[in-house]
């Protein structure tokens, strides 16, 4: 049944991306219910993700300081200036300017473990890298936000959701799938539960893909004219960044599977995890929260593009 689901997983996440589509739209009275469900999913399914890493080899990954070093330059100097770049075309507008600097400037900690795994990134560096790139997100994001929009409307802003959605959807599930593995080497029942967790990868996903759209897609269409811009930032940004991140990890000289975790990481954001802290904003940034799902929806659909773009961009040998 894994096999089965591993090789045809690209056609399962873009059919839930259509089923997500069609209930959000044919049945918006599921949009609430659907959103109540994200985090719990998004936590099982990074649970089942950290399950499949070999732990012991975390403390090794978090001694090559060379990968970790360009996965801070990609995320904390490349990305800053991208962003800037192409947030001009949409600068006249505070709104749709603060939702866009929001997401993009935070790099994903969490599902892009995933989707790198799939592509057969190295997902064991990725993790270890994941507590640097939260902090210093953290840290950088209103210094940013600083310079790009000013120091009165960084002054609105509450870091508390951050830190927040970050210990539950990657601390937690991290230290269950430790303690499950302790377990594992111990009892035949927690052996056979990992099993079962590992071939539940897939359909995690899936389901994941299935609610995150449902909930969103209705609420993204009745604002569609509005969030057209932000939709060509947001894949001029992708393809932008596999560009950048592939150029850099090859003039570092980083062996396949880290490069291609360098270019999944210069590429996801950390949508699901900022959304708190724009929901958070002022009544008038209302239009906000939706500019930063819009990119959720959009980087969906990429990640299932780059699951089979990326081997081919970054070759094995």
């Amino acid at each position: 049944m894994t096999t089965w689901l591993q090789r045809r997983q690209v056609a399962l996440y873009l059919g839930a991306l259509v089923l997500g589509t069609l209930l959000g739209l044919g049945l918006p009275g599921l949009a609430a219910p659907a959103a109540l469900v994200i985090n719990p999913c998004l936590g099982l399914l990074l649970y089942v993700t950290f399950l499949g890493l070999p732990f012991a080899q975390i403390p090794r990954a978090l001694q090559d300081w060379r990968f970790l070093l360009v996965v801070l330059a990609v995320n904390f100097v490349a990305v800053p200036l991208v962003v800037f770049a192409l947030s001009r075309f949409i600068a006249h507008d505070q709104v749709l300017l603060v939702g866009v600097l929001f997401v993009l400037l935070t790099p994903c900690v969490d599902y892009v473990i995933v989707f790198t795994g799939l592509a057969g990134g190295a997902r064991d560096r990725l993790l270890a890298a994941a507590p640097l790139l939260m902090v210093a997100q953290m840290v950088l994001l209103p210094v940013l936000l600083r310079i790009f929009v000013g120091a009165e409307f960084v002054a609105a802003v509450d870091l508390t959701p951050f830190l927040t959605a970050f210990v539950t959807l990657v601390v937690l599930p991290l230290v269950a799938a430790g303690l499950t593995q302790v377990a594992a080497a111990r009892t035949r029942i927690a052996t056979r539960w990992a099993d079962l967790a590992g071939t539940a990868m897939v359909p995690l996903m899936a389901l994941t893909l299935v609610v995150v759209v449902a909930s969103q897609i209705s609420a993204v269409r009745a604002q569609l004219g509005a969030l057209l811009p932000v939709t060509g930032v947001y894949l001029a940004f992708a393809a932008v960044m596999v560009g950048v991140a592939t150029v850099v990890a090859r003039l570092t000289h980083l062996e396949p599977p880290a490069a291609r975790a360098v270019v999944f990481s210069g590429v996801t954001r950390n949508s699901l995890v900022v959304l708190p802290l724009v929901l958070a904003l002022p009544a008038v940034f209302s239009l906000a929260p939706l500019v930063v799902i819009t990119q959720t929806l959009v980087e969906l659909v990429v990640m299932v593009a780059m699951v089979r773009l990326v081997p081919v961009l970054v070759p094995s040998r």
